[in-house]
């Protein structure tokens, strides 16, 4: 097991008091720089940097960081769904880190899909069937992970198959090579 122990604060984020989402950091007592390139072999979508070294995720629109002392998450409903996320994170960790023999770590730097390059992508119909004023604020909901690619009807349309295809790519949800049969965070 690699992470033991960690210390756990829950808060709604400063830049947004009195916000209904919250946030939870997980301070770890271990270092998991090490684990960082199996979790980036295994999360489709992560985004890994190891010059910082970091690991971004977002998952059902949470945003995930893994840090070598820390993990935190954030846009989270409820405070309880919070620490229940962040003992979720501290199982995968451990799941990947256990199964590492398993994994061939990804040193591959990743990066987050690009603003106007899903906008291109998007039917740009402003047609608001998403539930979005536009087209560009869906985009925008989209790479931040407020959102999913579901959400946009209109892709689904013959026309528009090959973007759906593309945009499907680049946020690809996470990929069950570890934990098949566990419950993932």
């Amino acid at each position: 097991m690699l992470i033991d122990t960690y210390d756990l604060e829950v808060f709604t984020p400063p830049c947004d008091p009195g916000a209904e989402r919250f946030s939870a950091i997980a301070r770890l007592r271990t270092d998991i720089r090490e684990v960082l390139p199996y979790l980036n072999a295994t999360l489709r979508g992560a985004v890994y940097n190891p010059g910082a070294p970091a690991l971004t995720w977002t998952k059902g629109g949470h945003r995930i960081v893994f840090h070598p002392y820390q993990i935190a998450v954030s846009n989270v409903l409820d405070r309880e769904v919070a620490i229940q996320e962040v003992e979720g994170l501290i199982k995968l960790v451990n799941r990947t880190w256990e199964r590492r023999a398993e994994i061939q770590p990804n040193f591959e730097v990743r990066r987050r899909p690009d603003l106007m390059e899903v906008y291109k992508l998007l039917p740009r119909s402003n047609c608001k069937a998403c539930g979005e004023a536009s087209c560009f604020v869906f985009a925008n909901r989209l790479v931040t992970g407020q959102v999913t690619l579901e959400r946009c009807p209109v892709l689904s349309e013959p026309q528009y198959a090959q973007q759906q295809a593309q945009l499907a790519e680049m946020f690809a949800d996470e990929m069950p090579a570890i934990g098949r049969g566990e419950e993932t965070p």
